[in-house]
């Protein structure tokens, strides 16, 4: 693309929003970064930018995340009831980007945080239509002018010729959608009264480009369509095409929302062309095995009504879904999380790992102030954090260990037990049933030691901060996955140098204690018992990092972990549930110290 053609398309995004890109400055602002080369992305849902800019600092960025998915960043509508709902962000009213989660120059800052951090950023583009003709207040985030009730978007500039109208384009009274197979109703009339925009008209469409072009000025390196099925695929083709490439050289990658269940020109399969769909099939799919049996997933794939992997943005759910009851969600607990560890270790796709907050009714405002801005993401209190996961986050860097092998060596119980190897890169037990299960696996690995990802970090020094897997000359391994629970290995994981074969499966670690802890403590379902403490093989005291214990000894709670040797550790016990509520144990700091060599056992009771 010329110079000269980039500079009119950032020209038109200035005549939208007021402010011209200054290309040498966004060239020079990504010179010194580069992508990280990963492709999953973390969904951080309706975070607010500073949020977003130290997630990708510290938890993206390090484990391997390929890029985040951000709110719409556009000015939206704010109710005069002062719910603040959620869905207010899908009601746009103007093209700058002062909004629910910040500011425009704290949204560049998050863009540029997160591109040196090595991740991309893709924003959710709501292009398909403004604010509710049904609602009547002309308040927003942002202050833009606006009026819905008369179509008129002053900021933009809109009005009422530039959207849809009936009986000119929907050919029914109201504006409504009354055949959802009809491709002129879908992308003609109007999506649950939002004001559907004339698509089809150029002036239009340049609006549309310019401001997406603002947001790859900024950095954005692509887009989630909001309501793609209700955009003519002509009309998204040529908006797409006044597109400029990212900072990072490329086109903007672009992902649909097109709900299944239509054929012909509405069919998922029909919006290809302009780039991936979201796989809402694929989430629907996971609660089934997932609510059953998971053994059934070693066929998963394009025969189970997928579309191809190579167009197929999928997940385990979503902002809508989770509201729905139609995939897991968070409530789910061990089920949703092992599903999202699936997700990331059977390759189909480009997948997404969702982090959204707690609610109670469907329209729940996230965590914000009086006024509906979204306040600091803080995990556990209102904000569910499941990138920060430690199984999760780590089978990031699995997924990416493990990008192009096929999979192989698979296992199951013929119920809710499944194995199986990605080549000979990575390794992967999943246990949905209710009872551990001890086995001898074929893993695909060569012979070594490696740190079990699910339960900890291989360190720099090739050691671990959870449990070791010994993999024998033959690539077996025999281990024990306890219920609701994964162990996952990876050749870029390893522990420690390739031992020497031994019946005994238990690694030895120089300088290292085996401690073993037996917690009594009774709980509530849903309710997990943690252990943590003040060294990084107890999560230095963060209830995100905290080990996991099992319940299979129920009450008693019971789990080993990997202390370095002659050190002195305070530490207690905690308990997180379904929502991410932390509850720690009452008293002081317990203590213990581990000696030359171990095991050192622990036996407690929940204060």
């Amino acid at each position: 693309m010329t110079f000269s053609r980039r500079a009119a398309l950032l020209a038109a995004a200035a005549l939208v929003t007021g402010t011209l890109l200054p290309l040498g400055a966004q060239s020079a602002a990504h010179a010194a970064a580069s992508p990280n080369g990963g492709d999953v992305i973390a969904n951080l849902f309706e975070w607010n930018w500073s949020s977003v800019a130290a997630e990708c600092t510290s938890v993206l960025g390090p484990k391997g995340y390929g890029a985040v998915q951000v709110a719409p960043p556009e000015d939206s509508i704010r109710l005069t009831n002062g719910t603040h709902p959620w869905w207010d962000v899908y009601q746009p009213v103007a093209y700058d980007l002062n909004s629910r989660m910040g500011t425009e120059a704290q949204f560049a800052a998050m863009v540029t945080a997160c591109h040196n951090a090595g991740v991309k950023v893709y924003a959710d583009a709501v292009i398909n239509h403004a604010a509710g003709a049904n609602q009547t207040s002309t308040d927003s985030y942002g202050g833009a002018s606006f009026n819905p009730a008369t179509y008129t978007y002053g900021n933009v500039p809109y009005d009422r010729s530039s959207f849809h109208d009936t009986p000119a384009n929907c050919p029914n009274s109201g504006n409504v959608i009354n055949d959802w197979n009809s491709v002129q109703q879908v992308q003609e009339c109007q999506l649950l009264s939002l004001s559907d925009l004339y698509t089809e008209k150029d002036d239009v469409r340049a609006k549309i480009a310019g401001y997406l072009n603002k947001l790859i000025g900024y950095g954005v390196d692509g887009f989630r369509v909001d309501a793609a099925k209700h955009i003519a695929q002509a009309d998204m083709a040529d908006i797409l095409a006044r597109l400029t490439d990212t900072a990072w050289g490329s086109r903007p990658y672009v992902y649909q929302e097109v709900y299944p269940g239509s054929s012909g020109q509405l069919a998922l399969s029909a919006f290809e062309g302009n780039g991936s769909v979201l796989e809402f099939t694929y989430a629907y799919k996971l609660k089934d095995q997932f609510t059953g049996s998971i053994a059934n997933l070693r066929t998963f794939g394009q025969s189970w009504g997928l579309e191809p992997s190579d167009k197929s943005a999928v997940m385990v759910t979503n902002h809508d879904l989770e509201r729905n009851g139609s995939t897991l969600n968070y409530k789910s607990g061990s089920k949703y999380t092992l599903a999202t560890i699936f997700q990331l270790a059977w390759g189909y796709g480009t997948p997404q790992v969702y982090s959204g907050f707690t609610f109670n009714t469907p329209d729940d405002s996230p965590p914000a102030d009086s006024a509906g801005y979204v306040t600091n993401t803080t995990c556990g209190s209102g904000w569910v954090c499941t990138d920060r996961d430690q199984g999760v986050a780590n089978m990031v860097g699995w997924h990416n260990a493990a990008k192009g092998q096929p999979v192989a060596n698979w296992w199951d119980n013929g119920s809710n037990a499944i194995a199986f190897s990605r080549g000979n890169a990575a390794w992967v037990a999943l246990n949905n049933g209710a009872s551990a299960v001890t086995t001898t696996f074929t893993t695909g690995l060569a012979a070594g030691s490696y740190c079990d990802v699910i339960h900890g970090d291989a360190t720099p020094a090739g050691t671990c901060t959870g449990p070791a897997v010994t993999v024998d000359a033959t690539g077996h391994a025999t281990v024990t996955v306890n219920p609701g629970d994964a162990v996952a290995l990876h050749a870029t994981g390893t522990a420690g140098p390739t031992p020497t074969p031994t019946p005994t499966p238990t690694p030895t670690h120089v300088g290292q204690v085996q401690v073993s802890v037996s917690e009594h403590r009774t709980t509530v379902w849903g309710q997990n018992v943690y252990l943590v403490g003040s060294i990084p093989a107890l999560g230095s005291w963060s209830p995100a990092a905290a080990v996991p214990l099992s319940s299979a000894s129920y009450p008693n709670w019971t789990g080993s972990v990997t202390i370095p040797a002659n050190t002195t550790v305070e530490y207690k016990y905690l308990i997180k549930d379904g929502s991410g509520t932390v509850t720690w144990e009452s008293g002081a700091n317990r203590t213990f110290t581990t000696g030359a060599s171990g095991p050192l056992a622990l036996t407690d009771t929940w204060k």
